[in-house]
Protein backbone atom coordinates (compact mmCIF):
# COMPACT_ATOMS: atom_id res chain seq x y z
CA UNK A 1 0.00 0.00 0.00
CA UNK A 2 1.39 3.40 -0.97
CA UNK A 3 1.28 6.17 1.58
CA UNK A 4 -0.47 9.35 0.55
CA UNK A 5 0.81 12.43 2.36
CA UNK A 6 -1.93 14.84 3.29
CA UNK A 7 -0.93 18.44 2.79
CA UNK A 8 -3.09 19.70 5.59
CA UNK A 9 -5.24 18.45 8.38
CA UNK A 10 -7.22 19.63 11.34
CA UNK A 11 -7.55 18.20 14.82
CA UNK A 12 -10.78 16.53 15.91
CA UNK A 13 -11.83 14.35 18.81
CA UNK A 14 -12.90 10.80 18.01
CA UNK A 15 -14.09 7.96 20.20
CA UNK A 16 -11.81 4.94 19.77
CA UNK A 17 -11.55 1.86 21.96
CA UNK A 18 -13.73 3.52 24.54
CA UNK A 19 -11.65 6.67 25.00
CA UNK A 20 -11.51 10.09 23.39
CA UNK A 21 -8.29 10.91 21.53
CA UNK A 22 -7.00 13.70 19.36
CA UNK A 23 -6.28 12.75 15.76
CA UNK A 24 -5.67 14.25 12.35
CA UNK A 25 -8.40 14.25 9.70
CA UNK A 26 -8.39 15.86 6.26
CA UNK A 27 -9.23 19.53 6.40
CA UNK A 28 -11.83 21.07 4.08
CA UNK A 29 -10.44 22.58 0.89
CA UNK A 30 -10.40 26.04 2.40
CA UNK A 31 -8.62 24.79 5.52
CA UNK A 32 -6.07 22.98 3.38
CA UNK A 33 -5.30 26.20 1.54
CA UNK A 34 -4.85 28.12 4.79
CA UNK A 35 -2.60 25.40 6.19
CA UNK A 36 -0.55 25.32 3.01
CA UNK A 37 -0.08 29.08 3.17
CA UNK A 38 1.05 28.81 6.79
CA UNK A 39 3.59 26.11 5.94
CA UNK A 40 5.06 27.59 2.76
CA UNK A 41 7.17 25.12 0.83
CA UNK A 42 10.72 24.89 2.07
CA UNK A 43 10.26 26.46 5.50
CA UNK A 44 12.08 24.72 8.30
CA UNK A 45 10.68 23.89 11.72
CA UNK A 46 12.70 24.93 14.78
CA UNK A 47 11.97 22.59 17.74
CA UNK A 48 11.50 23.92 21.25
CA UNK A 49 14.91 24.03 22.99
CA UNK A 50 13.74 21.44 25.52
CA UNK A 51 12.85 18.91 22.80
CA UNK A 52 15.47 19.47 20.06
CA UNK A 53 14.72 16.22 18.18
CA UNK A 54 18.39 15.90 17.25
CA UNK A 55 17.97 18.82 14.83
CA UNK A 56 17.96 21.88 17.05
CA UNK A 57 19.02 24.00 14.08
CA UNK A 58 15.79 23.10 12.28
CA UNK A 59 13.93 20.20 10.68
CA UNK A 60 13.48 20.53 6.90
CA UNK A 61 10.33 19.39 5.17
CA UNK A 62 10.86 15.63 4.94
CA UNK A 63 9.54 15.37 1.38
CA UNK A 64 12.45 17.46 0.12
CA UNK A 65 14.74 14.53 0.92
CA UNK A 66 15.32 11.14 -0.69
CA UNK A 67 12.72 8.44 0.19
CA UNK A 68 14.08 5.72 2.50
CA UNK A 69 11.03 3.60 3.30
CA UNK A 70 7.30 3.54 3.92
CA UNK A 71 5.56 1.76 6.78
CA UNK A 72 1.93 0.72 7.14
CA UNK A 73 1.07 0.01 10.77
CA UNK A 74 -1.93 -1.40 12.56
CA UNK A 75 -2.80 0.13 15.92
CA UNK A 76 -3.63 -2.07 18.88
CA UNK A 77 -5.09 0.03 21.68
CA UNK A 78 -4.93 3.79 22.02
CA UNK A 79 -5.04 5.49 25.42
CA UNK A 80 -6.06 9.05 26.21
CA UNK A 81 -4.07 9.56 29.41
CA UNK A 82 -5.34 13.11 29.83
CA UNK A 83 -3.66 16.35 30.88
CA UNK A 84 -0.37 15.54 32.59
CA UNK A 85 2.37 17.95 33.73
CA UNK A 86 3.71 17.92 30.14
CA UNK A 87 0.48 18.55 28.20
CA UNK A 88 -2.40 16.49 26.82
CA UNK A 89 -1.01 12.95 26.53
CA UNK A 90 -2.14 10.21 24.16
CA UNK A 91 -0.42 6.85 23.73
CA UNK A 92 -0.76 4.68 20.63
CA UNK A 93 0.22 1.01 20.84
CA UNK A 94 1.46 -0.59 17.61
CA UNK A 95 0.00 -4.01 16.86
CA UNK A 96 2.38 -4.61 13.95
CA UNK A 97 3.01 -3.58 10.38
CA UNK A 98 5.14 -3.74 7.26
CA UNK A 99 7.99 -1.66 5.85
CA UNK A 100 9.05 -1.51 2.22
CA UNK A 101 11.47 0.27 -0.08
CA UNK A 102 14.17 -0.55 -2.61
CA UNK A 103 16.74 -1.00 0.19
CA UNK A 104 14.80 -2.51 3.07
CA UNK A 105 11.79 -4.80 3.45
CA UNK A 106 10.38 -6.31 6.60
CA UNK A 107 7.92 -5.91 9.44
CA UNK A 108 7.29 -3.73 12.47
CA UNK A 109 7.17 -5.78 15.65
CA UNK A 110 4.09 -5.66 17.92
CA UNK A 111 4.16 -3.58 21.11
CA UNK A 112 5.78 -0.40 19.79
CA UNK A 113 4.79 2.83 21.55
CA UNK A 114 3.97 6.28 20.22
CA UNK A 115 3.72 8.99 22.91
CA UNK A 116 2.01 12.19 21.74
CA UNK A 117 1.74 15.48 23.59
CA UNK A 118 -0.68 18.16 22.41
CA UNK A 119 -0.53 21.77 23.62
CA UNK A 120 -3.24 24.40 23.91
CA UNK A 121 -1.43 26.55 21.31
CA UNK A 122 -1.61 23.79 18.67
CA UNK A 123 1.93 22.54 19.15
CA UNK A 124 2.87 18.90 19.54
CA UNK A 125 5.75 16.76 20.71
CA UNK A 126 6.06 13.06 19.90
CA UNK A 127 8.30 10.20 20.95
CA UNK A 128 7.96 6.93 19.08
CA UNK A 129 9.84 3.69 19.76
CA UNK A 130 9.60 0.85 17.23
CA UNK A 131 11.50 -2.33 16.48
CA UNK A 132 11.87 -3.33 12.83
CA UNK A 133 12.60 -6.87 11.64
CA UNK A 134 14.10 -7.12 8.18
CA UNK A 135 13.10 -9.88 5.77
CA UNK A 136 16.42 -11.66 6.47
CA UNK A 137 15.86 -11.67 10.24
CA UNK A 138 17.85 -8.64 11.48
CA UNK A 139 16.40 -6.37 14.17
CA UNK A 140 16.65 -2.56 13.96
CA UNK A 141 15.84 -0.22 16.87
CA UNK A 142 14.08 3.00 15.78
CA UNK A 143 13.45 5.87 18.18
CA UNK A 144 11.87 8.97 16.69
CA UNK A 145 11.28 12.31 18.37
CA UNK A 146 8.89 14.62 16.58
CA UNK A 147 7.34 18.04 16.90
CA UNK A 148 4.94 20.52 15.33
CA UNK A 149 3.95 24.15 15.67
CA UNK A 150 0.47 23.10 14.51
CA UNK A 151 -1.07 19.68 13.76
CA UNK A 152 -0.95 20.22 9.98
CA UNK A 153 2.84 19.96 9.88
CA UNK A 154 4.18 17.25 12.20
CA UNK A 155 7.82 16.32 11.50
CA UNK A 156 9.67 13.31 12.91
CA UNK A 157 13.43 12.72 13.20
CA UNK A 158 14.03 8.95 13.18
CA UNK A 159 17.24 7.62 14.74
CA UNK A 160 18.23 4.04 13.96
CA UNK A 161 20.41 1.44 15.61
CA UNK A 162 21.11 -1.29 13.07
CA UNK A 163 23.59 -4.16 13.49
CA UNK A 164 27.13 -3.09 12.72
CA UNK A 165 28.51 -4.84 9.66
CA UNK A 166 25.06 -5.87 8.42
CA UNK A 167 23.45 -4.88 5.17
CA UNK A 168 21.55 -2.22 7.13
CA UNK A 169 24.49 -0.42 8.73
CA UNK A 170 23.82 2.52 6.44
CA UNK A 171 20.82 3.36 8.64
CA UNK A 172 23.20 4.24 11.48
CA UNK A 173 24.89 7.05 9.56
CA UNK A 174 22.12 8.92 7.78
CA UNK A 175 20.22 12.07 8.66
CA UNK A 176 16.49 11.43 8.47
CA UNK A 177 13.17 13.22 8.71
CA UNK A 178 9.72 11.74 8.36
CA UNK A 179 5.96 11.98 8.58
CA UNK A 180 3.56 9.85 10.57
CA UNK A 181 -0.20 10.05 10.06
CA UNK A 182 -2.53 8.49 12.64
CA UNK A 183 -6.07 7.43 11.81
CA UNK A 184 -7.59 6.20 15.08
CA UNK A 185 -10.99 5.49 13.52
CA UNK A 186 -9.39 3.08 11.05
CA UNK A 187 -6.85 1.90 13.62
CA UNK A 188 -3.89 2.66 11.36
CA UNK A 189 -0.67 4.66 11.29
CA UNK A 190 1.40 5.43 8.20
CA UNK A 191 5.03 6.50 8.26
CA UNK A 192 7.33 7.82 5.51
CA UNK A 193 11.03 8.35 6.14
CA UNK A 194 13.37 10.47 4.00
CA UNK A 195 17.13 11.02 3.96
CA UNK A 196 17.61 14.78 4.38
CA UNK A 197 21.40 14.79 4.71
CA UNK A 198 21.68 16.70 1.42
CA UNK A 199 19.42 19.55 2.52
CA UNK A 200 21.14 22.66 3.86
CA UNK A 201 19.40 24.32 6.80
CA UNK A 202 19.75 28.07 7.22
CA UNK A 203 17.16 29.23 9.77
CA UNK A 204 17.69 32.96 9.39
CA UNK A 205 17.36 32.82 5.60
CA UNK A 206 14.49 30.31 5.52
CA UNK A 207 11.98 32.27 7.64
CA UNK A 208 11.54 29.36 10.05
CA UNK A 209 8.51 28.27 12.02
CA UNK A 210 9.33 27.95 15.72
CA UNK A 211 7.67 25.54 18.12
CA UNK A 212 6.56 27.22 21.34
CA UNK A 213 5.01 25.75 24.46
CA UNK A 214 2.50 27.20 26.92
CA UNK A 215 3.97 28.42 30.18
CA UNK A 216 1.83 26.04 32.23
CA UNK A 217 3.46 22.81 30.96
CA UNK A 218 6.77 21.27 31.99
CA UNK A 219 9.50 20.20 29.62
CA UNK A 220 9.35 16.44 29.15
CA UNK A 221 12.61 14.52 29.65
CA UNK A 222 14.32 12.62 26.84
CA UNK A 223 16.39 10.40 29.13
CA UNK A 224 15.47 8.37 32.20
CA UNK A 225 16.05 9.76 35.70
CA UNK A 226 19.53 9.14 37.09
CA UNK A 227 19.48 8.04 40.73
CA UNK A 228 22.35 9.20 42.91
CA UNK A 229 24.43 6.82 45.01
CA UNK A 230 23.26 8.69 48.14
CA UNK A 231 19.60 7.79 47.64
CA UNK A 232 18.18 5.10 49.91
CA UNK A 233 15.07 2.96 49.73
CA UNK A 234 12.17 4.24 51.78
CA UNK A 235 8.59 3.02 51.98
CA UNK A 236 7.30 0.27 49.72
CA UNK A 237 5.47 1.55 46.65
CA UNK A 238 4.52 -1.57 44.68
CA UNK A 239 5.49 -5.14 43.93
CA UNK A 240 5.38 -5.90 40.23
CA UNK A 241 5.49 -9.03 38.10
CA UNK A 242 6.14 -8.41 34.41
CA UNK A 243 5.64 -11.08 31.75
CA UNK A 244 8.00 -11.02 28.78
CA UNK A 245 8.54 -12.36 25.29
CA UNK A 246 11.82 -13.62 23.84
CA UNK A 247 14.55 -11.03 23.26
CA UNK A 248 14.92 -9.18 19.98
CA UNK A 249 18.66 -8.67 19.76
CA UNK A 250 20.05 -5.92 17.54
CA UNK A 251 23.53 -6.82 18.74
CA UNK A 252 26.48 -4.42 18.50
CA UNK A 253 25.28 -1.13 16.97
CA UNK A 254 26.37 2.49 16.99
CA UNK A 255 25.34 3.17 20.61
CA UNK A 256 26.36 -0.14 22.20
CA UNK A 257 24.84 -3.61 22.28
CA UNK A 258 21.09 -3.15 21.97
CA UNK A 259 18.73 -5.88 23.23
CA UNK A 260 14.95 -5.48 23.35
CA UNK A 261 12.69 -7.60 25.60
CA UNK A 262 8.98 -7.03 24.79
CA UNK A 263 6.51 -6.65 27.69
CA UNK A 264 3.34 -8.73 27.37
CA UNK A 265 1.52 -8.06 30.67
CA UNK A 266 1.78 -8.56 34.40
CA UNK A 267 0.44 -7.41 37.76
CA UNK A 268 0.95 -4.48 40.13
CA UNK A 269 0.19 -4.69 43.88
CA UNK A 270 0.76 -2.26 46.76
CA UNK A 271 -0.14 1.43 46.95
CA UNK A 272 -1.27 0.95 43.35
CA UNK A 273 -3.21 -2.12 42.27
CA UNK A 274 -3.71 -3.06 38.65
CA UNK A 275 -2.09 -4.69 35.66
CA UNK A 276 0.78 -4.19 33.28
CA UNK A 277 -0.57 -3.59 29.79
CA UNK A 278 0.83 -5.59 26.84
CA UNK A 279 2.93 -2.84 25.27
CA UNK A 280 6.46 -1.47 25.33
CA UNK A 281 9.67 -3.25 26.23
CA UNK A 282 12.92 -3.11 28.11
CA UNK A 283 15.22 -1.47 25.58
CA UNK A 284 18.45 -2.66 27.18
CA UNK A 285 21.94 -1.53 26.31
CA UNK A 286 24.37 -4.30 27.26
CA UNK A 287 27.52 -2.21 26.90
CA UNK A 288 29.67 -1.82 30.03
CA UNK A 289 27.98 -0.85 32.31
CA UNK A 290 24.75 -2.47 31.17
CA UNK A 291 21.65 -0.29 31.48
CA UNK A 292 17.91 -0.87 31.49
CA UNK A 293 15.42 1.47 29.80
CA UNK A 294 11.96 -0.03 30.22
CA UNK A 295 9.03 1.95 28.76
CA UNK A 296 5.54 0.58 29.36
CA UNK A 297 2.05 1.18 30.79
CA UNK A 298 0.07 0.32 33.90
CA UNK A 299 -3.70 0.31 34.16
CA UNK A 300 -5.06 0.58 37.67
CA UNK A 301 -8.09 -1.34 38.93
CA UNK A 302 -10.01 1.93 38.50
CA UNK A 303 -9.03 2.14 34.82
CA UNK A 304 -6.38 4.85 35.16
CA UNK A 305 -3.51 4.60 32.63
CA UNK A 306 -0.04 5.40 34.01
CA UNK A 307 3.08 5.75 31.88
CA UNK A 308 6.05 3.98 33.50
CA UNK A 309 9.74 4.35 32.76
CA UNK A 310 12.29 2.37 34.74
CA UNK A 311 15.88 3.01 33.77
CA UNK A 312 19.45 3.06 34.90
CA UNK A 313 22.32 0.75 35.63
CA UNK A 314 21.90 -2.28 37.89
CA UNK A 315 21.77 -1.19 41.53
CA UNK A 316 20.66 2.34 40.56
CA UNK A 317 17.34 1.79 38.81
CA UNK A 318 14.98 4.76 39.14
CA UNK A 319 11.35 4.47 37.98
CA UNK A 320 9.38 7.57 37.03
CA UNK A 321 5.73 8.03 36.17
CA UNK A 322 3.33 10.20 34.20
CA UNK A 323 -0.38 10.36 35.01
CA UNK A 324 -3.13 12.92 34.54
CA UNK A 325 -3.10 15.89 36.90
CA UNK A 326 -6.61 15.33 38.26
CA UNK A 327 -6.03 11.65 39.00
CA UNK A 328 -6.01 10.24 42.50
CA UNK A 329 -2.52 9.02 41.59
CA UNK A 330 -1.22 12.47 40.57
CA UNK A 331 1.28 12.29 43.46
CA UNK A 332 3.28 9.90 41.26
CA UNK A 333 4.23 12.84 39.03
CA UNK A 334 6.13 14.54 41.86
CA UNK A 335 7.88 11.79 43.81
CA UNK A 336 11.31 10.20 43.54
CA UNK A 337 11.43 6.42 43.46
CA UNK A 338 13.89 3.52 43.37
CA UNK A 339 13.59 0.02 41.94
CA UNK A 340 15.11 -3.30 42.82
CA UNK A 341 17.03 -5.14 40.13
CA UNK A 342 14.87 -7.54 38.11
CA UNK A 343 14.57 -10.99 39.68
CA UNK A 344 12.90 -14.19 38.57
CA UNK A 345 9.14 -13.82 38.22
CA UNK A 346 6.22 -15.78 36.86
CA UNK A 347 6.60 -15.68 33.08
CA UNK A 348 9.22 -12.96 33.28
CA UNK A 349 10.69 -10.79 36.02
CA UNK A 350 9.68 -9.50 39.47
CA UNK A 351 10.58 -6.04 40.76
CA UNK A 352 9.87 -3.98 43.87
CA UNK A 353 9.52 -0.19 43.72
CA UNK A 354 10.23 2.04 46.73
CA UNK A 355 10.01 5.69 47.67
CA UNK A 356 13.43 7.33 47.61
CA UNK A 357 14.83 9.16 50.63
Amino acid sequence: MKLKIRKASTSVILLFSGVFIVCQTPAPDGGAQVAAERREAGRILIPHPSWPCGMAEGIPEPERGVPVFEADLKLGRSYHVGRTPYGQRDVFVIQGGTISSERIHGSVMPGGLDFQLSFSNGGREIEQILVLRTEDGKYVYMRSPGTAADPSDVRMVPVFEAPNGSGYGWLNDGKYAGRRVVDPAAGTMKIRVFDVSGIAVAPAAANPVRVTKPADVRDQPWDYRKASAEEERGGLLIEENVTLEASQSVGPAKNGVRNIIPITGGTVRGRINGKVLPAGADYQNLANPATIDARYLWQTDEGEVIIVRNGGSFGLLAPSFEVRLDSEYAWLNEGLYLSSNPGMGKGGVALTFYESR
